[in-house]
């Protein structure tokens, strides 16, 4: 049986890449959903935003599910690995 991936790793690379720590932990499906969610919440808030917010507050939406998505993945690796290391005795 292959080991999950080091779950540094996938926090590290969900950090960057929106919805691949998903991915990596063999939820294609969830990564999709969550990054469709970091667009549609992204568009909304850049949409709704009043001009004078910083670039940051007008993506706050999208960004805050990508924060979710990150540590998703994160606790989902961290959780095969431990399963992992304890089904090998």
């Amino acid at each position: 049986m292959k080991p999950p991936p080091n779950p540094h790793l996938v926090l590290a690379v969900a950090l960057l890449l929106p919805g691949v720590g998903q991915v990596m932990n063999r939820q294609p499906m969830r990564g999709l959903i969550f990054l469709f969610f970091i667009i549609l919440l992204g568009a909304f808030t850049l949409k709704t935003a009043s001009p004078d917010v910083s670039f940051v507050g007008k993506m706050a939406g999208g960004l805050f599910v990508w924060a979710m998505a990150a540590l998703d993945a994160y606790k989902t690796a961290r959780i095969r690995a431990a399963v992992w290391a304890h089904s090998r005795g």
